[in-house]
């Protein structure tokens, strides 16, 4: 892609801590993506967590803010720093759920700041069980049985509705789907969709009929 003449300055959302999931992986192609920015002539803002990563090498960024990756400090950050976009997509789960926030309560339009990377309507078919769902359908592909609930009366609902067990709970907006489960029984079933909707930052949960025994076949896509 050629340059963006009007981007100048890019605040980039680091990775944060190290945990299963999300952490080094993001942390090497965060370096790897402020150095080509660098070299580019654009100048780099970066927010992380964590100062053990080598992203916060002084060497990556313009500037550097160690500091928690909250909704509330990337606003602090965008209002000193003034950046012309917001490049979250290579932060993981954290930075992703961050920049939707900032995005959902209309800070980044008060700010003036696009995000890049990734568009907001394309992050909320990707993480949305529902949104995923529809988007799948609408383009012929066959799916499992399946219901998105808000609440456990709304799960068991579903659950009535798909008729047998195990069934699989996808919690929405979550790192490597954290808080899920295959529920064999009522109780795990119970267990896992409280479990999933107090760990969802949107208390949404996909419940849909398992597809235990099949072969699974992942790919990694890559612009």
């Amino acid at each position: 892609m050629p340059k963006d003449p009007s981007i100048h300055r890019i605040l980039v959302i680091g990775s944060g801590p190290i945990v299963i999931g999300q952490g080094c992986e993001f942390d090497y192609s965060g370096v790897q993506a402020c150095k080509a920015l660098r070299e580019e002539g654009y100048e780099v803002v970066l927010i992380n967590s964590n100062p053990a990563t080598i992203m916060t090498d002084p060497e990556f960024a313009f500037r550097t803010y160690i500091e928690p990756i909250t909704p509330e400090m990337v606003e602090k950050i965008i209002i000193k720093e003034k950046p012309d976009v917001l490049l979250p997509t290579l932060g993981g789960q954290t930075a992703l759920n961050t920049a939707m926030a900032l995005h959902r309560d209309g800070t980044l339009e008060k700010h003036g700041v696009r995000m890049i990377g990734a568009k907001p309507d394309a992050i909320e078919k990707g993480e949305d069980r529902l949104l995923f769902k529809e988007a799948m359908l609408k383009i012929g592909l066959d799916l499992p049985q399946s219901g998105v609930a808000h609440t456990m009366e709304e799960a068991h609902r579903i659950r009535e509705e798909i008729g047998s067990f195990p069934l699989i709970i996808r919690p929405a907006y979550t790192l490597g789907g954290t808080g899920g489960g295959i529920a064999y029984n009522l109780d795990e079933f119970e267990t896992i969709t409280a479990r999933g909707l107090d760990l969802s930052p949107v208390s949404e949960v996909l419940i849909e009929e398992s597809l235990l025994g099949w072969k699974e076949f992942e790919m990694e896509v890559m612009r």
